[in-house]
């Protein structure tokens, strides 16, 4: 079997093989098929789709491509939560030790950055001395210790999508449904987690861009977890508006920690304490509310010790970026709309996010929001703030900017969606 042939059957719209996919995600694995070709494969993948048994197969071939953990040593049953990415969604980071203070043990493997998505592991890399790289052993051990976890999958946990990961990011094949279906869910399946909840974006900040398509997401992976023998729920919420007031790196650690204290921002806080109620009851958890537990401050010390455990200072002072620039509201009235994928590509280009797999990202980098849909501006007010170690990315960010948010006269009706638009499972 050879590459070309597999490229050619996807690009003249035909199934793959069983055998196929198997020889495909083996080779691409040993290195036996290059990056160049399994990019167009990707970008065949994107534009003819794939059909469920070719998902599932493709799913189990990447599982199959390494190790599967196991956690039925801990006392607590173990719930995880995946986000299909957004603008400003650091939910994962209060959302972790939330849950493992109402009882359930988090083992929550997180990625990088995705074109212009925040990755989670950027954003906790910002923390000093904290360590995304745990082997297995150091994971169990802090699950025991902590109730939490968050960190890169190894390098032997579906290696095959560990390298198709980073190679979507860079070839324009991010928003391939079937490739993100089985990039999550090979991930999610092979970790061993007990229960599984999803956080389906829809909106122009997602790569989901309308509610149909989050839908046959979300009953794709749904359907693949529930086969898997994971108890899998997917929300669908919306992401036409960053979440919260910060779109970066360090910008988003302190918002979480905001969060944790009992604060933050209500939309932040609305989607953190939803999602924390499904991953219990999906873990079969009854009994303290996470409502309770921001409040109580139990989160916040499973936030400190979890961070610790990773070799992170929960106190130290979090990186800032050297530049800033405001960008003021050019209308005075309400303001109707602020255009996630707009703020997501500027935060990216000021270099919270990366171009090519191999980028560095700036901690301090991002934007500060000031304002939100539904809330009155005057003209020359600051409606957002621009962080950048270099300068020379303004300009940039601020083309990307340009006509991403909505001014009406004052006393324009305005009705904000809702954060939550559907449940599947």
């Amino acid at each position: 079997m050879d590459a070309i042939s597999v490229i050619r059957a996807k690009r003249d719209k035909n199934e793959l093989t069983d055998a196929q996919i198997d020889w495909v995600i083996d080779a691409y694995t040993r290195g036996e098929v290059a990056d160049e070709q399994m990019s167009a494969l990707a970008m065949a993948i994107l534009l003819n789709g794939m059909n469920l048994r070719e998902i599932s197969r493709w799913t189990e071939a990447m599982i199959r491509s390494g190790e599967r953990m196991d956690f039925s040593s801990l006392p607590l049953p173990t719930t995880d939560k995946h986000s299909t990415g957004g603008v400003g969604d650091k939910i994962t980071l209060p959302l972790a030790p939330l849950v493992a203070a109402c009882g359930a043990a988090v083992p929550q493997l997180s990625g990088r950055g995705l074109g212009h998505t925040g990755g989670t592991l950027d954003k906790l890399e910002s923390i000093p001395g904290w360590r995304a790289l745990l082997s297995n052993e150091e994971m169990l051990a802090v699950l025991r210790d902590t109730g939490a976890v968050i960190c890169a999958a190894g390098d032997g946990l579906a290696p095959a999508d560990k390298k198709l990961y980073a190679l979507r990011d860079v070839t324009g094949t991010v928003e391939a449904i079937p490739l993100i279906a089985s990039s999550i869910m090979s991930k999610k399946i092979a970790e061993g987690t007990g229960a599984l909840v999803l956080d389906v974006k829809v909106g122009t900040g997602a790569f989901m861009k309308n509610l149909a398509d989050a839908q046959e997401l979300a009953r794709t992976m749904v359907g693949l977890g529930k086969a898997a023998g994971v108890n899998t729920v997917a929300l669908l919420t919306d992401m036409s508006t960053p979440l919260g007031l910060t779109a970066g790196n360090a910008l988003e650690v302190r918002e979480s920690v905001e969060v944790l204290a009992g604060g933050g921002p209500a939309d932040v806080v609305e989607l953190t304490v939803a999602l924390a109620r499904e991953m219990l009851a999906a873990a079969g958890v009854h009994g303290k509310d996470p409502a309770d537990a921001l409040k109580d401050g139990s989160a916040m010390d499973h936030w400190r010790r979890m961070i610790a455990a990773q070799g992170g200072d929960p106190d130290a002072e979090l990186p800032v970026a050297r530049e800033r620039q405001v960008v003021t509201a050019d209308a005075s009235g309400v303001l109707t709309s602020l255009d996630a994928y707009a703020v997501g590509v500027a935060a990216w280009r000021l270099g919270a996010g990366r171009a090519r797999k191999e980028d560095p990202v700036q901690a301090g980098a991002g934007v500060e929001i000031h304002a939100k849909p539904g809330d009155k501006v005057t003209a020359g007010q600051p409606l957002l703030t621009l962080h950048t170690d270099t300068p020379e990315r303004f300009e940039y960010a601020l083309e990307a900017l340009a006509g991403g948010w909505a001014v009406a006269e004052e006393g324009t009706p305005f009705t904000p969606t809702p954060i939550i638009l559907d449940r599947i499972g």
